[in-house]
């Protein structure tokens, strides 16, 4: 009964579509028109991707951290090391860009060498202030040589800050408005005034600026992504089109496989700007994916009419018995795919369920596309032509079946001690894979903000800020001696750590203002002692300029104090060990009664990311095979059906893997990715194959390896098309300019290919072998969904 419904279901659909083509393709016309009025709602991300959930308590600790001192990640910094840069023309030339950007809306302030002061002592007002080391320009080579002895020497409050007085690399801080650090306005900035000011000024003076800071490297992280959209798209398209020509030898077949791949892009970017969702690293994958995974719908569809034109050569029927028989196929494949891809809504990472969202709608619309708008253009084409049609014959790939064929028949055992020497090697190497947290590491390497990165490291031990936020729990708390005292400890802890920049805090401050009452005596940097504090301190309240300089490093209660340190770009482990030594000193240092300290910054905030992105990646594995082993179930109706299908799909992504712990391809946001992915995918090629499996049981009266043989023939070429068009589909994220991305396409690549393979050696193999216990009649008797209706011929 479910049977002649589900036939009777696809032969009103197509009923409906070739009667009343006109109307739905104004349908879709209009809504193709729709989707794209939404792409000015897309929005580019401009902050990095929030892995954790809102309510996570990393989240939340750095939301705390934000509500005290606002947003952290203001700063961009521009570097020269060069020696020319000491002297009369290229200084004043330094000084005045770092004054060119003063005048900006979406600049706060700007602190360069010119803009550097000293404190000096007032014992007239008994107070400090503040005293330019540079009054107005330099006009003497003299003059520079005693700055750098006063800045390089003297004063090693603004050490590895403002310079580095080793290698003498100097340094301009340039701090945006806190409310525009994530908006459009910085992008604009940064591209349209800082970059063209900076390549301006290297043109004129020969020295050569490197920038960074998160909003500069944010900026442009993001810009490339941009502008790789396009370039995948269009690299998609011409790859899965030029094997689709190889398969087809037709350029009208191509020619209208592309008009339905370009509308499903279309109503991707449309989905993008309806639901309101940024551009990130991960949805920008989606439109090449839509075409990757459009392509073999159409050829699924453009193959069987072909094949029907070919056998009765009534082109009407041909198309009506395209949908009845070949779109339940394809409606199934599509779904399994899409809730491969459906899994990650159901995870709590905001990242991965905006990607999930998109990319199973996507899916499912590309579906309904290839559906409608392919038998509808045929219908107002002429008959194929015999040259059309002569890749029917497959003479070419007739050896690769036999091969295949030959290998189930004799070689079992081959194949299952392969299949075990693989299992085993993948273990191992799974045992050897890392996490990586890292925020610059998928980041484009050929860039020259990827080298100035690098260099900021070198010279300033790193540019990503790690934030401690101590709570005195009383107000005016932190100027307490011993809370200074504590924290000094902290940071020489710090200080100890090669990963990590010198600290700048509070107690660089006092120590300056100690300084500065010993008429700038470098050797009294330090800490107060009892006796001295409260003269110094009573210095100190009088100073206006001491109040502001306070604000960046104390909250106006006096309660909260934070330490600003900039990490190197480590890997997780690395950073676990640290931080762990960190917590320890805290807790060793910092009573808990007496004060509250935490741990934040963006960096450790993504770092805690990833952690968190695996257990998700676990989560939505896990769900994407309970729920197509349950789409299996209701499609066979026979639990050991459901196992015997599942052992090929899983046996790629183990030795996917493996691969990726023996290369060094560590678990990561765009990696992580790979496994639910290819499983929704590769599974299609077990329902197909099932499919016909069952249906040459029941045409060949229950005789095992004769329909096992046949089904490995009729399947085994539209699976090798299929995955031939997927892998050098998904080969093209190969050329992204970021690792993630290249890693993904590499890696879902081997495991489709490897997954072709499982299909088509070891699950014919496995029901070869079990037959007497699973593929039999009482099993396969009656599915609960035809895939493949009985009289298919193809």
């Amino acid at each position: 009964m479910f049977k002649l419904l589900t036939t009777g279901f696809w032969e009103a659909v197509a009923r409906l579509i070739l009667r009343n083509k006109i109307f739905i393709l104004i349908a879709i016309v209009l809504a193709t028109v729709f989707f794209s009025m939404q792409w000015k709602h897309m929005q580019f991300t401009f902050t990095e991707a929030n892995l954790l959930p809102d309510d996570h308590e990393v989240n939340l600790v750095y939301n705390d951290f934000l509500e005290v001192f606002g947003e952290e990640g203001n700063l961009i910094v521009l570097g020269v090391k060069d020696s020319t840069l000491f002297t009369v023309k290229q200084l004043n030339a330094w000084n005045a860009l770092a004054d060119s950007f003063k005048g900006y809306e979406e600049v706060e302030s700007v602190l360069s060498i010119k803009d550097l002061q000293k404190l000096v002592k007032n014992t007239e007002k008994e107070q400090f202030e503040l005293e330019p080391f540079i009054k107005d320009s330099v006009s003497s080579i003299e003059e520079i040589d005693h700055l750098q002895e006063q800045l390089f020497k003297q004063y090693p409050f603004y050490d590895n800050f403002l310079f580095n007085a080793e290698t003498k690399t100097i340094r301009t801080a340039i701090y945006l408005k806190k409310d525009i650090v994530n908006t459009a306005a910085r992008k604009d900035f940064i591209i349209d005034e800082l970059i063209v000011k900076i390549e301006d000024f290297e043109a004129k003076t020969g020295l050569d600026v490197r920038a960074s800071g998160m909003p500069y490297i944010r900026t442009l992280n993001a810009q490339n992504i941009v502008d790789e959209i396009p370039i995948f798209i269009a690299a998609a398209l011409f790859v899965t089109s030029f094997i689709f020509f190889l398969f087809f030898r037709s350029f009208r077949a191509t020619f209208i496989s592309l008009i339905v791949v370009c509308v499903g892009v279309m109503w991707t970017f449309g989905i993008l700007g309806l639901l309101g969702y940024e551009i990130t690293v991960l949805t920008a994958l989606i439109p090449p994916l839509i075409i990757v995974i459009g392509i073999p719908n159409c050829i699924f569809l453009i193959n069987k009419y072909q094949h029907e034109v070919k056998s009765h050569g009534n082109k009407v029927k041909s198309l009506q018995r395209v949908i009845t028989k070949v779109g339940n196929a394809t409606l199934m494949t599509n779904v399994t795919t899409a809730s491969g891809f459906a899994t990650f809504i159901l995870t709590e990472s905001t990242l991965l369920k905006e990607f999930g969202i998109v990319a199973s709608l996507s899916i499912l619309a590309i579906f309904m596309l290839c559906l409608l708008i392919t038998p509808i253009i045929y219908t107002f084409l002429p008959y194929p032509k015999d040259r059309h049609l002569e890749h029917l014959n497959k003479r070419w790939i007739g050896g690769f079946v036999n091969w295949i064929e030959r290998m189930v028949k004799y070689r079992k055992i081959t194949i299952y001690i392969t299949a075990l020497i693989l299992i085993v090697s993948s273990i191992i190497g799974i045992y050897q894979i890392k996490i990586s947290g890292s925020l610059i590491e998928d980041m484009p390497q050929n860039t020259g903000f990827f080298e100035d990165i690098r260099f900021f490291e070198d010279e300033f031990n790193g540019i990503m800020p790690l934030e401690i936020m101590i709570d005195t729990k009383r107000k005016k708390g932190v100027m307490k001696l011993a809370t200074l005292k504590r924290m000094e400890k902290l940071e020489d802890k710090i200080i100890e750590t090669p990963e990590f920049s010198r600290p700048i805090s509070v107690v660089s401050l006092v120590k300056y203002s100690k300084q500065a009452y010993y008429n700038g005596n470098p050797k009294y940097y330090q800490l107060p002692t009892s006796q001295e504090n409260s003269f110094i301190l009573s210095y100190a309240k009088n100073s206006t300029s001491n109040v502001d300089m306070l604000s960046n490093f104390v909250d106006s209660t006096g309660q909260y104090a934070r330490i600003t340190t900039f990490m190197k770009d480590i890997g997780t482990d690395k950073m676990e060990r640290i931080q762990e030594d960190l917590l320890n000193e805290i807790d060793k240092v910092f009573p808990k009664e007496r004060y509250n300290v935490t741990m934040t910054g963006k960096a450790l905030v993504f770092q805690k990311g990833t952690k968190y992105l695996v257990k998700n990646l676990v989560i939505s594995l896990t769900l994407a095979i309970v729920l197509i082993a349950l789409f299996m179930a209701y499609l066979f109706r026979s639990f050991k059906m459901i196992i015997v299908s599942l052992i090929p799909n899983l046996l790629p992504l183990l030795v996917t893997a493996g691969i990726m712990g023996f290369v060094g391809v560590p678990i990561k946001p765009s990696t992580i990715l790979v496994f639910s992915i290819a499983f929704g995918i590769s599974v299609d090629d077990t329902i197909h194959f099932l499919a016909k499996y069952r249906q040459e049981l029941q045409a060949n009266h229950w005789k095992i390896r004769k329909s096992v043989y046949g089904a490995l023939r009729e399947t085994g070429v539209s699976m090798f098309y299929t995955s031939i068009v997927l892998f050098f589909g998904f080969s093209v994220f190969t050329i992204s300019s970021f690792g993630g991305t290249v890693a993904l396409g590499a890696l879902v690549s081997i495991t489709l290919l490897f997954a072709m393979l499982s299909n088509l050696l070891l699950l014919p193999s496995l029901l070869l072998s079990l037959e007497r216990n699973i593929a039999n009649k009482e099993v396969l008797k009656k599915p609960s969904i035809d895939v493949i209706p009985a009289e298919d011929e193809d």
